[in-house]
């Protein structure tokens, strides 16, 4: 049973949803990649009430292929967590790429906190190492397999996506913050716009994974970018995730529901917390806070 995680005023009426935007791993598919099918309902019964449905991950473009036709999907896909924006045909809509001159800084700081780090550039992904952690699981999840590079030499122009990875989650923890505080504020000599507060979006999509992208590039923005798009107010959309990247869209939303096995940060930033992805919480929060506003108890 899903349960509220804080209650809408009483004095206030629930806006009518219009758009779910919905993170993708642990959220839309389960632990190991599947699209139940009373996920897959769910979507196609939103779809039929005139509700739209969108999808948002850290994942490429291609790496959410698989999901297009099951869901029939029509909005813009917003893929390295809003670093590009393609069509259902996988056709470029826009994208927003990391300035050169933090690729190198950024890495170092991975190296120093014992992160491994692969790159994410236009179609390609670079990994130096063919089997390091989760390289052989990321390919299963995104359908396609890495370039084995020996060096990121060359590769450090538009990017578009910056990863580090880990399985010592604390270590990652601390390199998002690092991260962040390294980027905050500064003017490089070479930055074409010193207005910007910071060069990069760092966050955790993965307790293993940090995710470094465009400033611009984070899922709030996917919010506001879709808002623009579809021309839905985001009063009118409803939010869901696991992952502390999912927190900067729901700030940007009517509504947000945090999944089961999200940590406390993740709920604590949530309108509900529904149960988690291997309880059919995503079709369950569905069910309770988009197709059945009114009647949530």
């Amino acid at each position: 049973m899903a349960d509220k995680q804080r209650e809408v005023p009483s004095t206030r009426t629930p806006a009518t949803i219009r758009l779910l935007v919905a993170d993708v791993d642990g959220t839309l598919v389960t632990h190991d990649k599947v699209l139940t099918e009373r996920a897959r309902a769910t979507v196609a019964k939103m779809q039929r009430a005139g509700i739209q449905f969108a999808i948002t991950s850290g994942r490429p473009p291609r790496g959410m292929e698989m999901l297009i036709e099951p869901l029939a999907l029509t909005t813009p896909i917003a893929a390295f967590n809003g670093g590009m924006f393609v069509k259902p045909d996988l056709s470029v809509i826009e994208q927003r790429v990391l300035q050169a001159d933090v690729i190198e800084p950024a890495m170092e700081t991975m190296r120093k906190h014992g992160l491994d780090t692969w790159i994410y550039r236009g179609t390609e992904w670079f990994v130096r190492d063919r089997h390091g952690p989760h390289v052989d699981r990321e390919e299963w999840t995104v359908k396609f397999p890495p370039t084995v590079v020996a060096d990121f030499k060359g590769l450090t122009n538009d990017v578009a996506k910056l990863v580090g990875v880990s399985d010592d989650l604390e270590a990652v923890c601390e390199c998002e913050a690092a991260v962040r505080e390294q980027f905050a504020a500064k003017v490089h000599t070479r930055q074409t716009n010193p207005q910007r507060e910071t060069l990069v979006s760092a966050a955790r999509s993965q307790p293993y994974y940090l995710d470094v992208t465009h400033p611009e590039a984070n899922k709030g923005y996917v919010v506001t970018r879709l808002s623009e798009m579809l021309r839905i107010p985001t009063r009118n959309i409803a939010t869901i995730g696991d992952m502390p990247n999912d927190m900067a869209m729901f700030e940007k939303s009517g509504i947000s529901i945090a999944m089961g096995q999200a940590g406390e940060e993740v709920k604590s930033a949530a309108t509900y917390t529904t149960s988690s992805s291997e309880e059919e919480g995503f079709a369950k929060a569905v069910e309770d806070w988009v197709l059945n506003p009114f009647d949530s108890t």
